[in-house]
């Protein structure tokens, strides 16, 4: 297992932005990654300290504007908040465990599960989306190395969330017709409030 995540992990990087929905670049079915090289692997680092300070569990190439099938994703991790010295919140991370998805294939996919979840690129939404239980998949790491990861529960749900993001899929499309319209609406009268 310990191959699938960063050695030696530090937490630096540049914030990048973070494409909404419903941004052209979302619809996109992304291209596979053919170049595993520096480019890449910093594109990589900025992508999870991004993710990291957002926060969320799992981020996206196209999410970033980049319309290739990689993703990052860290479960784990440890989100603390604390007070300084001068009386602000900060919050303290910790307990890194990020893993780099490219070119995914799933190979198996089992079960039903239900789990509420929320999306970086639809801020402020959050629904249950059903999901297979257990998946397996084939995927590449940064330095093009195959490797097999089998997942449940959240591992599973959220590899299926980051890997819609490379087929043009946003969670809330995976939601009834009634209910997607709902939220949709929802959600975009809550961007046009928010820019005015």
């Amino acid at each position: 297992m310990k191959t699938n995540f960063l050695e030696n992990y530090k937490l630096e990087g540049k914030m990048l932005p973070i494409f909404t929905y419903p941004a052209p670049v979302l619809k996109k079915i992304a291209l596979p990654v053919t170049e595993f090289n520096d480019e890449l692997r910093q594109t990589i680092k900025d992508m999870l300290f991004t993710m990291y300070h957002a926060p969320g569990i799992g981020l996206a190439a196209p999410q970033v504007g980049i319309s290739q099938r990689f993703f990052v994703m860290d479960i784990w991790y440890d989100r603390e908040e604390v007070t300084t010295a001068e009386g602000k919140t900060e919050f303290r991370l910790s307990s890194f465990q990020p893993i780099v998805i490219i070119n995914p294939v799933f190979k198996n996919k089992t079960g039903e599960i239900l789990y509420e979840e929320g999306c970086l690129s639809v801020p402020g939404i959050y629904e249950e989306v059903k999901r297979a239980q257990l998946v397996t998949v084939e995927y590449q790491d940064m330095f093009g190395e195959q490797h097999t990861l089998d997942a449940d529960e959240l591992l599973s749900v959220c590899l299926q969330h980051e890997n819609d993001h490379l087929d043009g899929i946003v969670f809330i499309e995976r939601l009834s017709l009634i209910k997607k319209q709902l939220l949709e609406k929802k959600y975009l009268k809550g961007q046009k409030k928010a820019k005015a």
